[in-house]
């Protein structure tokens, strides 16, 4: 795609010098206007890359024309070229806003090189501004796929957190998606144009993890030839997202308990002190109170980050968002392979409804992707799933991983067939009735948890 560069000024000559300099950058197309009007009318309907102005509008003093530019498009580059050489003239231009001065006659590259320089800074900004959205609307709240009441009620505790600047601590066995909830807090704070921080406590040697964290300077260690940031700094106005906080060591913890006391830090082999401004949001898949009480976690440190905790349920516990998040990995995949739309057949669905997830959504997507990788068709079936899944549910006695209880019932197909959700339905409401209609011992009957059976009446009932 072109660059559009608008050329505004009454001299023909100043626009035909002009077109010459552009002839020697490709990639650019020219687009000439002759007053404020056409001007206005024309960055309001097309993205516009750079403006190259004398700045002369009549009824308009130069400040205010830059002004006014600047209202529609903030980030909009303007090249001020005059005849008016003077000091006051170029201050003034500066003042406005003008991302550059050149004075008529033009010498040398001087002029080229301004645009060039200019049209760069401009792409990035765009493209910037695209990557941030994408972000944004990846990471916004209504992205995260829910039906749960359970999670619902997380991501109104998140949402409200995320317009503080108070520590988070997010708890849940691995693959709930903690980082997700993180990222969305992040995005949907007044911290949003600042940095996002992540870093994997756990993933890191121990020396390594402490250098990561709080920087370094030169001749700090072998190796270190120069001063680098740390997390902490690079973080410096935004989120520093600390997953697996819990395996942290005492050394790194009382360093870090001290940033979040002082918001300041000293970095490995120095001794001047570094300010930061950094909200922090912690995520453990342990329990940290526990390990508080077994001496491995400091806990001062406990009571600093866990101002505010939030506790993601696993997959298990939120049968109702199996389904849609099959359906949105499906969508997801299929496109980013370039494939047709797939469905999932009913007994897929099944099998996918009685799994047990203890790898919860980051086991499910996987199992999705290798299932739109293996299907050549539009329907991905029981054969496209890992064996394990197929075996764990139906081949070998177990749902989920665990041992089913009681005899197999011996059922027999008539020859005009079987209706399989009406048997299913049948075998519930038996083992309702069994239990007195007590929730939790029907679904200990059937070998589900009590949200699956509970998804499952939701089921009949809206049939």
């Amino acid at each position: 795609m072109k660059s559009r560069v608008l050329i505004a000024d009454d001299e023909e000559r100043i626009i035909q010098n002009v077109e010459l300099i552009f002839e020697e950058i490709e990639e650019v197309e020219l687009v000439k206007a002759h007053d404020i009007s056409s001007i206005v009318d024309y960055i309001d309907c097309e993205r516009v890359h750079l403006i190259i102005t004398d700045l002369r509008v009549p009824k308009m003093g130069r400040l205010e024309f830059l002004k006014y530019i600047k209202s529609k498009d903030s980030e909009l580059p303007i090249i001020v070229i005059t005849g008016d050489g003077s000091v006051e003239t170029a201050v003034e231009a500066m003042k406005g806003g003008a991302f550059d001065y050149i004075a008529k006659p033009f010498e040398g590259d001087a002029l080229a090189l301004a645009v060039k320089k200019a049209i760069k800074m401009r792409s990035l900004t765009i493209e910037n501004r695209y990557l941030r959205n994408e972000l944004e609307s990846h990471y916004n709240f209504g992205s995260i796929i829910s039906n749960s009441p359970k999670m619902l009620e997380v991501l109104l505790l998140a949402g409200d957190v995320s317009r503080t600047d108070c520590t988070v601590s997010i708890f849940g066995e691995s693959g709930t998606g903690k980082e997700l909830v993180a990222r969305a807090i992040h995005f949907n704070s007044l911290r949003k144009s600042g940095p996002l921080i992540t870093i994997n406590c756990a993933a890191l040697p121990e020396n390594l993890l402490e250098s990561e964290l709080f920087g370094y300077e030169k001749g700090a260690f072998t190796g270190a030839e120069r001063s680098k940031k740390g997390r902490f700094e690079l973080a410096n106005g935004g989120t520093l997202f600390l997953d697996e906080i819990s395996e942290m060591n005492p050394v790194i913890q009382a360093k870090v308990l001290r940033v979040v006391e002082e918001r300041e830090l000293e970095r490995l082999g120095g001794s001047d002190t570094v300010k930061v401004d950094v909200r922090i949001i912690c995520a453990s898949n342990k329990d940290l109170s526990e390990l508080v009480k077994k001496g491995e976690f400091r806990e001062d440190l406990f009571y600093r980050i866990n101002v505010f905790p939030i506790q993601i349920p696993p997959l298990r516990e939120r049968p109702e968002d199996i389904l849609p998040l099959v359906y949105s990995f499906v969508e997801r995949y299929s496109v980013k392979m370039g494939k047709v739309p797939m469905k999932i057949s009913k007994n897929v669905e099944r099998l996918f409804l009685s799994n047990f997830w203890g790898g919860n959504i980051r086991e499910l997507k996987n199992c999705i992707e290798r299932a739109v990788i293996l299907c050549k068709g539009d329907m991905i079936s029981e054969e496209h799933l890992p064996l394990n899944l197929v075996k764990s549910i139906s081949g070998n006695g177990k749902v989920g991983g665990k041992e089913k209880k009681g005899r197999m019932l011996d059922i027999e197909i008539p020859p005009e067939g079987i209706c399989l959700e009406e048997v299913e339905k049948q075998i519930v409401l038996q083992a309702l009735k069994k239990s007195n209609n007590n929730k939790t011992k029907a679904a200990k009957l059937l070998g589900l948890t009590r949200g699956t059976l509970r998804y499952r009446l939701e089921k009949y009932s809206s049939n």
